[in-house]
């Protein structure tokens, strides 16, 4: 047997084809590759926050150790986050501080002559004259429906809490997409998470309603917290800082308000930075 010449022809058809192919497929390559630029993802590390807070002290100026009248602190104190957690939130069980009267035939004041304390609010300490992250961070949730928003919450692990209302400590609820599971803490003080609230009342704040209740916690007269993991913390501030880089700030303390937006990505869900707001320079 030989080889026919339709069989040759045929072969010699066949690799040219194939050689054609190869070619073609050479040149959209590298037609691609001057397209497209690939840059390696840079690794921005997020400097650490060591913001300076005023803790339990009274609003002021300085810094000096005589304290300021007792009619300016029951004006001017802030509350901790252990006293925000207290089941002391009904206005009408609210019970104002009295001044102490002294017996004496002399003129006296309660204005004082200490100058407060000039850091900004949060736990006691030095630092940079930083916003806390609790100030300046908003965050953004967009559903349609309450299933949409439990699936939410538990992608990134994020528990519901509620306080006050006359109970003493922290009811929590969580995985809220099957059947939410409760626990109540007595201990508010041991709870170190960063939380959120509403700052108005609307849809998702209704849903965080019945998403408690569901799990069998009393949402009367309680505030409704959400409080988040450290992973997400850590991740919310490593997309602030990159994305005030990419604005030309090179440091959180320059940050007055970054607003986040939780959307679908993928099988899951990301958040983006929608807003971000820069504190004007001190003269």
């Amino acid at each position: 047997m030989r080889v026919s010449r339709f069989d040759q022809v045929s072969a010699l058809l066949q690799a040219l084809v194939w050689f054609i192919a190869v070619f073609v497929a050479l040149l959209f390559l590298l037609w691609l590759t001057n397209k497209l630029q690939f840059r390696a993802s840079e690794v921005i590390a997020v400097p650490p926050e060591n913001a300076a807070g005023r803790g339990p002290n009274a609003e002021g100026f300085e810094r000096d150790f005589e304290p300021p009248g007792e009619e300016e602190v029951e004006e001017l104190v802030e509350p901790t986050l252990a006293e925000t957690l207290e089941a002391v939130t009904d206005v009408a069980s609210s019970v104002a501080a009295a001044l102490d009267v002294v017996d004496s035939d002399s003129v006296t004041t309660q204005e004082g002559t200490g100058r407060g304390d000039s850091r900004p609010p949060g736990p006691l300490g030095e630092g940079e004259d930083i916003v806390p992250r609790f100030e300046r961070w908003q965050l953004k949730f967009s559903s349609k429906s309450l299933q949409e928003y439990a699936a939410q919450l538990d992608f990134y692990g994020i528990e519901l809490g509620a306080v006050g209302g006359g109970v003493p400590g922290v009811d929590y609820a969580a995985r809220f997409a099957a059947t939410p599971q409760s626990r109540h803490s007595e201990d508010s003080q041991s709870e170190q998470r960063l939380y959120f609230r509403w700052t108005s009342a609307g849809v998702l704040d209704q849903y965080d309603e019945q998403l408690l209740q569901r799990a069998g916690i009393n949402t009367n007269g309680r505030i409704r917290l959400k409080f988040i993991t450290k992973e997400l913390e850590d991740q919310l501030a490593a997309l602030e800082y990159r994305y005030a880089v990419e604005q030309g700030y090179q440091s959180v303390a320059q940050i007055q308000r970054t607003v986040f937006e939780c959307r679908p990505d993928g099988n899951g869900y990301a958040f983006k930075v929608i807003e971000q707001r820069y504190r004007v320079p001190k003269q």
